[in-house]
């Protein structure tokens, strides 16, 4: 079976003037246009390709990378908008369409969206969608607290940020607990700080408890060597100029120091800190 919106790995089955091409095990097939061909490669050979619908909603096979497949999200820009909808670049040449019904505030050509590729149960074309609480739930959850996922950046409130978590739950991250520049579309690490009773998930952008330790001292080292191995930070410095700095709390920069001072790594004095 082949499956639209997503990377599949199939055969080469036989070669045409117009591409390959391709089947699964299934013995469905799908053409690999000329322009997607590599220059080596035979009858037999197995590809990797993503495969969705060409302008005239035929399945095809590209070797191109899109920027999100089905059933994920994606941080798109808007290419156009008209009649229909707006249409996003994601990669192909075949913009993918997100519905006025499907956009929680009018997209504006030129902006960028996070929103969620998925199959329209209808029509079976690959849609997009920025009515992103249709595709999370934290009613049953897939994590556990201090477990790594990864974050998805969407939305800033008065608490903090609003993320996805795994590209299946939402949760937060708060204000006074970042320190570092993040913007909508960003991702990156993060960890289940708390699991309320609601089942809201607060996140933590560094690992939680003693695995605090280890990331915050070799941030500090590397800072430290980076500048000839003085750095002029100590327990009395400004918090804001730690986290100017080293994108860090006050305290997590003193437990760091306290690793580095333990392993002999460092000097404390009076200046700041020096690498020993």
């Amino acid at each position: 079976m082949i499956e639209l919106g997503n990377y599949n790995e199939l055969e080469v089955l036989r070669d045409t003037s117009v591409g390959l091409f391709l089947g699964s095990n299934t013995g469905t097939e799908i053409l690999l246009p000329n322009k997607y061909v590599p220059k080596v490669i035979d009858i037999g050979d197995m590809i990797k390709v993503f495969c969705y619908l060409d302008h005239e909603e035929r399945p095809v096979a590209t070797t191109l990378t899109p920027h999100v497949i089905r059933n994920k999200f994606g941080f798109l820009q808007v290419a156009e908008v008209n009649k229909i909808g707006a249409f996003l670049d994601w990669g192909l040449e075949k913009h993918l369409l997100v519905p006025f019904s499907e956009q929680r505030d009018k997209m504006k050509e030129g902006q960028w969206y996070v929103v969620r590729c998925y199959m329209d149960e209808v029509s079976f074309r690959l849609v997009g969608s920025n009515k992103l609480d249709k595709f999370i739930s934290n009613d049953e959850l897939t994590v556990r607290e201090r477990e790594e996922v990864e974050l998805l950046f969407t939305r800033l409130t008065d608490l903090g940020w609003e993320v996805i978590i795994n590209d299946e739950h939402k949760g937060l991250v708060y204000s006074n607990e970042i320190y570092k520049h993040v913007a909508v579309g960003d991702r990156t690490k993060g960890y289940i700080k708390n699991i309320r009773p609601d089942n809201k998930l607060d996140i933590s952008l560094q690992p939680i408890g003693e695995k605090l330790l280890e990331p915050a001292a070799e941030a500090i080292y590397k800072k430290l060597m980076a500048h000839g191995g003085y750095l002029a930070l100590h327990d009395k410095s400004d918090p804001a100029l730690i986290k100017r700095e080293l994108q860090m709390s006050k305290k997590t920069f003193k437990k760091g120091v306290g690793t580095l001072y333990k392993e002999r790594k460092i000097e404390i004095k009076d200046d700041g800190i020096h690498a020993i």
